[in-house]
């Protein structure tokens, strides 16, 4: 399987900061040493240019960015302060998941060792969040035509209120949210589909909700790529997550989701979402959960090595 993976998705942060941002590269080293990704198939991104990010996002936003114009509130809101690095670094991993957005087109299936930032709203950041690199993948392709109807499966047990926002009113791209029902965020955007869940859930009747709903999210969304943000913070423990799923709980929630794009024939595009286990490398460890049931699922089709649509 292809992957973006640039060791500038790592960037410093305050002693004590919450944002386990040590979990990319432990997630690198993961998947190599359980041969789950190969060097040959890696391939860092450059950055993410404006005129693709404005395709997403508000110019007064961007010039924002750019400029380091953010307010004390507008930083405290993204909960990350501003930096000409993490800008870089926002950008790289944002042209990292269009770059694995069109190997999935190509493969059937591709992965962003980053991405999944979907509490960024079109004009602001928040939650960890600076760039929707979701929502620009899927407006780049659709603007040059390479899709016309995305799906995005977003079961991080926070909802991806940014996401929902900036596609709201888009019926070209179908949101569908499974998430914590009192967890952050408070105030709820509108996805296509959203399915709140009760604090302390457990796996078979997360599991049973998810397999209700998924093939009734696929039929509905005519899409041509399924975007899967794998959000590893519903796993019991979780700082954040306030629910119960084990690690073989997340494993069968993946393999539901990467088996049921299989059977429709769907590619599938990876991205991480977020994840607060007791330690960068724990939480890692979850996140390769994703990983290994794409191997399960898809076999020798993951380690496909077409190029008909190219990469930046």
């Amino acid at each position: 399987m292809r992957v973006s993976y640039c060791d500038d998705y790592w960037v410093p942060l305050p002693e004590k900061h919450p944002f386990p941002m040590g979990k990319f590269p432990a997630l690198h080293r993961i998947l190599l040493e359980e041969g789950l990704i190969d060097s040959p198939r890696i391939a860092a991104p450059d950055q993410a240019s404006w005129e693709d990010l404005r395709l997403a996002h508000t110019p007064a936003y961007l010039a924002k960015l750019a400029e380091g114009g953010l307010s004390d509130l507008e930083q405290k809101r993204m909960r990350l302060p501003w930096s000409p690095r993490l800008v870089y670094r926002s950008r790289i991993a944002a042209r990292g998941t269009t770059n694995a957005a069109r190997w999935a087109l190509a493969d059937g299936i591709a992965a962003n060792l980053a991405g999944g930032t979907h509490h960024s709203f079109a004009d602001r950041g928040e939650g960890f969040c600076v760039l929707n690199d979701v929502a620009v993948a899927v407006r780049v392709l659709q603007h040059e035509e390479h899709i016309r109807r995305a799906l995005i499966v977003d079961l991080d047990v926070h909802q991806g209120n940014g996401t929902a926002s900036i596609f709201e009113h888009d019926d070209r791209v179908y949101t569908f949210s499974m998430h914590g029902e009192r967890n952050y965020p408070l105030k709820k955007s509108r996805s296509s589909r959203d399915v709140g869940v009760d604090d302390r859930l457990t796996d078979e009747p997360y599991l049973d909700l998810l397999a209700r709903h998924l093939p009734e999210v696929i039929d509905a969304s005519r899409a041509d790529l399924l975007v899967y943000v794998a959000g590893v913070d519903p796993a019991e423990g979780d700082r954040y997550g306030r629910l119960c799923l084990t690690r073989q709980g997340l494993f069968e929630r993946d393999r539901l989701v990467l088996e049921a794009a299989k059977q429709h024939g769907m590619p599938i595009l990876l991205v991480l979402g977020g994840g607060y286990a007791a330690t960068p490398h724990e939480t890692a460890d979850l996140h390769a959960i994703t990983h290994r049931a794409a191997r399960s699922v898809f076999g020798g089709l993951a380690s496909s090595t077409s190029h008909h649509v190219p990469a930046r």
